[in-house]
């Protein structure tokens, strides 16, 4: 692919994003992601068959992104505790760099395109968190509760404070941080 098609495609992208975060996926048309991408509206369909296809290219490029980044020091010869904390404070600093992104994922997870992966991802444990879960279930370290379960303690806590953060209500700085992720932690551990 040419540089300037990649180009393109990145500030369709990006304009999409940016757009879907602040308005949600309904308030961002396709004409407006052109405009703001400074491309025609046809380009769109060039590098992607529709609007859910971009949806999703999105999501996958977010996806992989945030996982490679936040799981980027993780190893599986640490104790279990550590993995966590180390995780989910890189996951909470991730979202707090680009908060676009937060909300991007949350409206992807919680409407039609996201809620089937969703369930697929909790299901399977086969996505990093889910194998981290697994196996501190295996090894008693953490309630034997439902994927499902477990994430929603993990998860629920931050996503809360991140966007009362995000909003202004609150600052979420280190200290708030270790604190957040030790409070998750004490609800998973046994």
């Amino acid at each position: 692919m040419k540089k300037n098609s990649t180009d393109k495609r990145t500030r369709i992208m990006n304009a999409a994003l940016d757009l879907i975060a602040e308005n949600g996926f309904h308030a961002s048309p396709t004409s407006l992601i052109a405009k703001n991408a400074g491309v025609g509206m046809g380009t769109i369909y060039r590098y992607f068959e529709n609007k859910d296809a971009l949806i999703e290219a999105i999501h996958q490029e977010t996806h992989e992104k945030l996982i490679t980044e936040i799981f980027s020091e993780d190893s599986e010869k640490q104790p279990v505790r550590e993995r966590f904390i180390r995780v989910f404070t890189n996951l909470i600093k991730y979202m707090i760099r680009y908060p676009h992104i937060s909300k991007f994922l949350e409206q992807y997870y919680n409407s039609p395109y996201g809620i089937d992966k969703k369930r697929e991802k909790l299901s399977s444990g086969d996505d990093p968190f889910g194998k981290l879960m697994n196996y501190a279930k295996s090894q008693h370290i953490i309630k034997n509760l439902d994927n499902h379960v477990l994430h929603a303690i993990a998860f629920g806590p931050f996503i809360f404070l991140l966007k009362d953060h995000i909003a202004g209500f609150i600052q979420i700085d280190d200290e708030m941080i270790g604190k957040i992720v030790e409070a998750c932690w004490d609800g998973l551990k046994r």
